[in-house]
């Protein structure tokens, strides 16, 4: 049986994860601060209370045990995950840092993105911040045999993660028959990852020996555009998309908040190539589509009114944005 530490395991992404784990027969462990929030952990799961960047309150949660594999969720910095390489060096056989896509060049020279493409992103800190950590945990595989694997998704969502800028404002102004704000002119390819998915991929590499040392895609090959996106939202919503393009810069300037994930991300087709990881990992597929997730989002929001929050600010920003395009809409480039 692989003994399965799981740093994080509430989130959109390690929750379906500990929920595959479990299904693979791994014995899970999930470390977090105890804040489960709208995905408890499942019943078989070992719970430890603990603040994951101190050592020495991992120290006092796990005591001297010993882990097939350490799966890091929380870690979004170098000096984060070198404290783990120098927490966790002896105790585990495998230790998977969840980076990020959009580590990866940006915009991309070209498509599909495979894990040959240069790591760089001027535009994002979290990017930048996710490729040094990568980079600390090269070094001790390099230095030291340090046995880390690297999985990078891209955008990865579940029944509560709406994909678009606005998230639930979106869907309540396409419900008022309000037009909503897409950038550039819409035709941007956007790959989408149902956690689902996503966690067939992850598990599968669990105490692989083959993926020490590597890195790997994980990511559906569904790729709409953003546009399709809009729509597929509004049909599930009950309603159409009346969609206004706007230009990624524009929109980064009225809401600079947005703006590095715009950018240093969403604004770019994303088409990624997972031959890497389907070759270790066979089952792994995409199975659950957009215009299928959009539904069980909606489905989700209309169950819990009390989550259907908008954002009066955002909403005002769209109103503006869409009053200052041409009257006619014509798509904008990025």
């Amino acid at each position: 049986m692989t003994r399965v530490l799981y740093i994080g395991g509430s989130g959109v992404i390690s929750s379906a994860c500990v929920r595959a784990s479990l299904e693979r027969g791994h014995e899970v462990t999930v470390l977090n601060r105890g804040r489960t929030g709208e995905r408890p952990l499942p019943d078989g799961v070992e719970q430890l209370t603990a603040d994951a960047g101190s050592p020495a309150s991992l120290a006092d949660a796990l005591g001297s045990r010993e882990f097939d594999a350490v799966a890091q969720f929380v870690a979004f910095n170098p000096e984060h995950v070198q404290r783990d390489i120098d927490f966790f060096a002896g105790r585990t056989g495998q230790y998977v840092f969840v980076s990020s896509a959009s580590a990866y060049q940006t915009p991309p020279s070209r498509l599909p993105v495979t894990e040959s493409t240069p790591l760089r992103n001027p535009h994002w800190r979290y990017s930048r911040d996710k490729i040094a950590g990568e980079d600390a945990l090269v070094a001790a595989y390099r230095g030291t045999g340090f046995p880390m694997t690297i999985v990078r998704p891209s955008h990865t969502y579940d029944h509560t993660l709406l994909p678009t800028i606005g998230g639930w404002t979106d869907v309540a102004r396409m419900r008022a028959g309000k037009p909503v704000v897409v950038h550039g002119d819409g035709t941007s390819l956007w790959t989408l990852t149902h956690n689902s998915d996503f966690a067939v991929g992850f598990t599968g590499l669990l105490g692989n020996p083959l993926a020490i040392g590597e890195a790997f895609t994980i990511t559906s090959d569904h790729a709409p555009t953003w546009n399709q996106i809009y729509e597929w939202l509004a049909d599930a919503a009950g309603t159409t998309a009346d969609i206004v393009h706007v230009t990624s810069d524009r929109i980064a300037s009225a809401l600079p908040d947005l703006g590095p994930g715009l950018l240093g991300d969403k604004a770019h087709s994303m088409v990624f190539d997972t031959s890497k990881l389907r070759a270790l990992v066979p089952e792994f597929g995409t199975t659950v589509p957009y215009w299928q997730g959009a539904r069980e989002q909606i489905a989700w929001f209309d169950a819990h009114p009390d989550k259907q929050v908008t954002d009066a600010a955002l909403d005002d920003t769209f109103d503006r944005l869409v009053a200052e395009a041409p009257s006619n809409h014509p798509s904008a480039a990025h």
